[in-house]
């Protein structure tokens, strides 16, 4: 079994137990939408990831503030915060979503792996503004319908691609979000070529492409631009960062004029 094989076995169980509980809602804070801030920004938009650990990379930061590092990012200008909830394999929870929610005032990622409409429904319950969904976890079916229903509920949704035949789907559902995920989800392995090599395959100008894994230097941000990114997302590397603020600024590289709306 795969990494991603083990972890969506969990998720199955998850789910199961999910489904047995009462969802109770958090307030709802009303934020501008992700999409809206891509558009009136002239610099790489960052969401800038709160993560604990990870599969390959083991712990990183187990001891983080979630409230405070969400603080610290908006500060930076972050234009959204992903937080992992995953827990068996990130380390993450759905309690580290809801308090960054009444931390900040920008929109917040749910970043786990959804298979079912009820994991749609506690990640909105807890505050997330956008999902994600992974088109290598999910058939065209369950992709389109967790597309819609998470739509449905005034969501946005980052769909996630890292090859040709999954960016071919993303197409199919006409996703206003795409990821391309540099970070192949059975080998953990990273190649930045992979957003050169799939954004050419984006040729709606409205379509947002966000680079996902790999940022480590301006360089790689400036490939991630030059390729069609608006934006990118970044977790290991902001956690791990000496000097949070100087990293952040390295990378909020100016888009190229042709790719501002």
């Amino acid at each position: 079994m795969t990494i991603l094989d083990k972890i969506i076995a969990e998720k199955r169980k998850e789910v199961a137990e999910l489904k047995k509980k009462n969802i109770e809602p958090v307030i709802e804070k009303r934020v501008p939408m992700f999409k809206e801030k891509v558009k009136q920004s002239n610099q790489m938009n960052i969401i800038a990831e709160i993560k604990r650990a990870s599969p390959s990379k083991g712990e990183i930061d187990a001891s983080v503030d979630p409230i405070a590092r969400a603080k610290q990012y908006e500060k930076l200008g972050a234009a959204a915060i992903s937080v992992l909830t995953d827990q068996r394999f990130f380390n993450g929870s759905m309690d580290d979503l809801r308090q960054v929610r009444e931390a900040v005032d920008i929109p917040i990622l749910c970043k786990d792996f959804i298979i079912d409409p009820v994991q749609i429904d506690y990640a909105k319950a807890n505050g997330a503004n956008i999902i994600l969904l992974i088109v290598a976890t999910l058939s065209q079916d369950e992709l389109a319908e967790l597309y819609h229903y998470a739509k449905g509920l005034d969501l946005e949704v980052l769909v996630e691609v890292h090859n040709e035949e999954e960016m071919k789907r993303a197409l199919e559902l006409n996703a206003e979000i795409i990821g391309i995920n540099n970070r192949d989800l059975k080998t953990f392995d990273v190649s930045l070529s992979t957003t050169e090599k799939l954004a050419s395959m984006i040729t709606n100008s409205d379509t947002i492409l966000v680079s996902e894994s790999g940022m480590k230097i301006r360089a790689n941000v400036e490939l991630a631009r030059d390729a069609g990114a608006k934006a990118i997302l970044v977790g290991e590397t902001f956690m791990l960062a000496e000097n949070l603020e100087e990293k952040f600024q390295e990378f909020q590289v100016e888009l190229s004029k042709s790719s501002v709306k």
